[in-house]
């Protein structure tokens, strides 16, 4: 019968954690295969009430938070505006 190598499942992000602490050595764990994300930047923006309104009943309705509903529009009305530039985020920069 063919044997079947089983792959080993990821590390636990604390696991790693716990290995760092006590001084051992952790960089297998990093293949260097993600992307880099940028520091999370907090921004304020004022919403008309009915606007709020629609937003709150979109979370709702979607059952994800208020911030999530946020993101998520803006992401596609970025998304849209580069289909519609024929540009990339990264041709911007």
């Amino acid at each position: 019968m063919k044997s079947i190598r089983k792959q080993k499942k990821p590390a636990a992000a604390e696991a790693i954690a716990r290995l760092a602490d006590e001084g051992r050595n952790v960089s297998r764990f990093f293949t260097n295969a993600g992307r880099m994300m940028g520091p999370i930047q907090r921004v304020n923006v004022d919403f008309a009430s009915p606007m709020l309104e629609e937003l709150d009943n979109a979370a709702k309705d979607l059952n994800i938070s208020r911030q999530a509903v946020i993101k998520t529009l803006v992401r596609q009305a970025l998304d849209q505006h580069y289909l519609a530039t024929a540009r990339s985020p990264a041709a911007r920069r």
